[in-house]
């Protein structure tokens, strides 16, 4: 047998080349940053395409500052975090399914603007009473004719808030996704027109009487919502079609007109509107149609709430115009 050899065996392990060292990923997260200001870009783009003006006016309202919340509960919103529940029954603190949690928030009136007792200064009336303050005295020093004109871009937002907010509930909320055309609201020189008006298929009352169906007392619920959050007051009005009753009855579209009016007015002050607010109920029949081409048209049966301009009073038999 051949002797074991004592000679050490070395092996070399030979590396090949490389491609140099690690280069860092700081370049994915500025892509990824690129990719993100492109979407957001995008995006953008997109929404301002398929918003409406009034939807564009209500967000561009719901950061302006002069028309903040001081609701404390919910999203700050018209329906401060509330959902509507049946008459009666306690409302829950949180928000209904759909509504949209960043609602245009509508500057709460000061307590005493309706007639009510004001409550002890609290924390949100001294957080904003230095600015407001502030303005009193930049007013101060203005002409009458530039107050006026300052009141009145004021009153304008709020009711370009109040009616964004007002379509936009009635498109999200569940019980109220039906009666989308039974509200119309617009402007008059009077002020903020909101109409609760029938459908073929959906009326407001029940035929030939002044009793408020379901869907209707929860529509009101929704504006009683957007009318508290307002200064200012408000005129009912009760309208039928040219449909008449049966000859030699005593009750009239006249009485009917009137009772529904008084109806709903019965309706805002259970849902919590102070009765000071109320200027006018009124009814006027088949006098002023909304469809004046067909008189008997399901259309013309509305209740018109008018939430009055400052100083636009109506007098003593005048009803809000068309």
């Amino acid at each position: 047998m051949a002797k074991t050899s004592n000679v050490p065996v070395i092996i070399k392990k030979v590396k090949k080349g490389g491609h140099g060292g690690h280069h860092g990923g700081a370049w994915k997260v500025a892509y990824a940053d690129f990719v993100t200001a492109m979407m957001a870009f995008f995006l953008l783009l997109w929404l301002l395409n398929v918003t409406t003006d009034i939807q564009k006016r209500g967000i561009a309202d719901y950061f302006e500052p002069t028309i903040a919340s001081k609701s404390q509960s919910g999203a700050g919103g018209v329906m401060g975090g509330l959902t509507i529940g049946q008459k009666g029954s306690q409302q829950v603190s949180a928000a209904a399914p759909g509504l949209a949690i960043n609602r245009p928030a509508l500057r709460r009136p000061n307590e005493g603007d309706d007639g009510e007792q004001g409550g002890t200064l609290g924390q949100d009336d001294a957080t904003e009473s230095a600015p407001q303050a502030a303005q009193a005295q930049e007013e101060a020093r203005l002409s009458d004719e530039e107050r006026e004109e300052r009141r009145a871009e004021r009153e304008e937002k709020r009711f370009a808030a109040a009616e964004f907010t007002l379509k936009q509930a009635v498109e999200q909320l569940p019980e109220l996704k039906g009666l989308a055309d039974n509200l119309i609201v617009d402007r008059t020189p009077e002020g903020l027109r909101i109409q609760l008006v029938d459908q073929e298929k959906s009326p407001m009352f029940a035929l030939g009487s002044a009793e408020l169906v379901d869907s209707a007392k929860k529509l009101i619920g929704v504006v009683t919502q957007v009318v508290q959050r307002l200064p200012n007051k408000i005129s009912i009005t009760g309208h039928t079609d040219a449909t008449p009753y049966p000859g030699g009855r005593k009750y009239t579209n006249w009485e009917l007109s009137t009772d529904r009016a008084n109806a709903s007015r019965r309706e805002f002050l259970a849902d919590g509107l102070a009765a000071a607010r109320i200027e006018r109920v009124v009814g006027v029949a088949e006098r002023d149609p909304l469809v004046p081409e067909d008189p008997t048209a399901a259309r013309n049966r509305r209740i018109s709430v008018v939430l009055l301009r400052e100083g636009k009073e109506l007098p003593i038999g005048q009803s809000a115009q068309r």
